[in-house]
């Protein structure tokens, strides 16, 4: 059957050519951590994931008939996500931009990095470490400095109280500790 009345194709248009996601500034700052695991998952992916699957579809291909073979048909879909998520992976690396937020150590500043207190005016006090947009985790409490939080809670100090614009109305938050990593020793 000829290529052009199947629905395969080999050019990669499913993510309908999204680009990444705006970043203020056009800097991705990362942690030195965060930066290995996102290096760490391109050189799996291009090492190891990519290989085995073109090894995968190259055996799928050469049993014949591929517009039934299974096999073939999830190892090229398969690794077209691979390809996507490299590409994606490679432009988050080149824009990384790694800081070390232990520099800040002892500052009672909000910067990238920081671990902070702060109070909402129904006076729950909420922790939150401020990371890069490719690390940050909500559920470990972990917020990315384009967070609209974030955002307010830069460079206050403690003590300080932030507005922050929500739909409802403003709410006030007052930093009460800013924490740093320790220095690594290098």
């Amino acid at each position: 059957m000829s290529k052009a009345f199947t629905k395969e194709t080999d050019h990669d248009d499913e993510d309908g050519g999204a680009a990444l996601p705006a970043l203020p500034g056009g800097k991705n700052y990362i942690t030195r951590a965060g930066y290995d695991r996102l290096r760490a998952e391109w050189l799996f992916l291009m090492d190891q994931e990519r290989p085995r699957m073109v090894e995968i579809v190259h055996w799928a291909a050469s049993n014949g008939d591929r517009s039934e073979n299974g096999d073939y048909l999830y190892g090229k879909k398969r690794l077209r996500e691979i390809d996507r998520r490299i590409r994606f992976l490679t432009q988050r690396l080149e824009l990384a931009e790694v800081v070390d937020p232990s520099v800040h150590q002892g500052s009672d500043q909000v910067f990238f990095g920081a671990t902070v207190t702060y109070a909402n005016s129904a006076g729950d006090e909420i922790t939150v470490t401020i990371l890069g947009v490719d690390e940050a985790d909500t559920s470990a409490r972990q917020i990315s400095w384009v967070a609209p939080v974030a955002r307010v809670l830069l460079k206050a100090r403690v003590g300080d109280v932030v507005r922050l614009p929500l739909p409802g109305g403003a709410q006030d938050l007052e930093v009460l500790d800013v924490q740093y990593p320790a220095p690594t020793g290098t």
